[in-house]
């Protein structure tokens, strides 16, 4: 049997979401990558860049689409995907994943006449398996998702839900900011966008179409004095026990490929450098707390793209994305 290769391009490569997409598609044994576009760094070897790649890749940064390809990456950043797709013609018979917000939401580009599934295997695994266009899910709305999804399914939830969440310093990006460079974050913490963050939207669109009811989600989301990860708890009052819910969450997360319940109590190190979300449930007096963790830029981001490219091409869901978290 002839063994699949997969043509890839990744627009926007030299970022951190870019940068790591680049390290898994090399080492993806069904993968070609045959481009990395970068307007910022265009003729400059990929592993001039990211020295960590040396001897592995001879690529060069290119600004321009050279090569007919089987997948192409979107990392450019939010509201940029839509104006290149407008500027530049890809074959119809080209599948994308986009990694920003640009078709999360509004998921029906019509200049071109594509529609986007909404990324998330663990809800839309046979949609994605027959898709051409995958908007890529955001590391918060993730996180939070993953974590509430079997709660709001079974409608287990009286009130409204608070979400408190932390995420790592690559999460703003690698252009650094007045308030993400290391100076300023390191030793720091520090809340932003209360109450408003630009994932909510996409989080309620995914949650509470499985629900007949919709609760508030109160969400504060923090910088970390870390490099990445994202920790997640949410809480919210319910009538039902421990046990209960905890059997709920194994039953819906249980032909899942990524998604564990853990016993013990979880932290960010049990998922760095992994595709996993870890997920763990306590219940105090009345009220019930959900902690979920992920690695910002793998299950966040390139690595549940490349979850998403193993689906939309047959292959097994796990390759090239099998990781071993870092633990110390």
């Amino acid at each position: 049997m002839k063994k699949i290769i997969i043509k890839a391009g990744i627009v926007g490569a030299s970022g951190y979401t870019g940068g790591e997409l680049i390290r898994l598609l090399i080492s993806h044994p069904f993968v070609n990558l045959e481009f990395a576009l970068s307007k910022t760094k265009k003729n400059k070897k990929i592993t001039d860049v990211f020295v960590d790649l040396t001897d592995e890749t001879d690529i060069y940064f290119t600004d321009k689409i050279e090569k007919k390809i089987d997948v192409l990456f979107l990392c450019s950043g939010h509201n940029k995907s839509k104006l290149f797709l407008e500027e530049n013609h890809i074959d119809k018979s080209t599948r994308i994943i986009d990694l920003s917000q640009d078709f999360r939401n509004d998921n029906f580009f019509i200049k071109t006449k594509r529609k986007f599934i909404y990324g998330l295997p663990e809800i839309n695994k046979s949609l994605i398996e027959k898709a051409y266009n995958i908007a890529n899910p955001g590391c918060f709305a993730t996180a939070i998702t993953l974590g509430l999804l079997p709660s709001v399914k079974n409608n287990i939830i009286d009130e409204d839900i608070y979400t408190n969440a932390i995420t790592g310093s690559t999460g703003a990006g690698i252009i650094p900011q007045e308030n993400t460079h290391y100076s300023w974050r390191n030793n720091n913490i520090s809340w932003y966008k209360p109450f408003e963050h630009q994932h909510l939207e996409e989080i309620n669109n995914t949650l509470f179409i499985q629900s007949k009811r919709k609760n508030n989600i109160n969400l504060l989301t923090y910088r970390g004095p870390f490099t990445r990860g994202i920790y997640c708890n949410s809480y919210f009052k319910s009538n039902k026990s421990i046990n209960e819910i905890i059997d709920l969450y194994k039953k819906f997360y249980e032909d899942t490929a990524f998604v564990k319940i853990s016993k013990g109590e979880i932290d960010i190190k049990n998922v760095v450098n992994s595709n996993k979300c870890l997920i763990h449930l306590k219940k105090v007096n009345d009220k019930i707390l959900i902690t979920s963790v992920i690695d910002n830029l793998i299950k966040g981001a390139s690595g549940q793209a490349i979850q998403n490219m193993n689906l939309m091409f047959g292959l097994d869901e796990k390759s090239g994305i099998n990781l071993k978290s870092i633990i110390y």
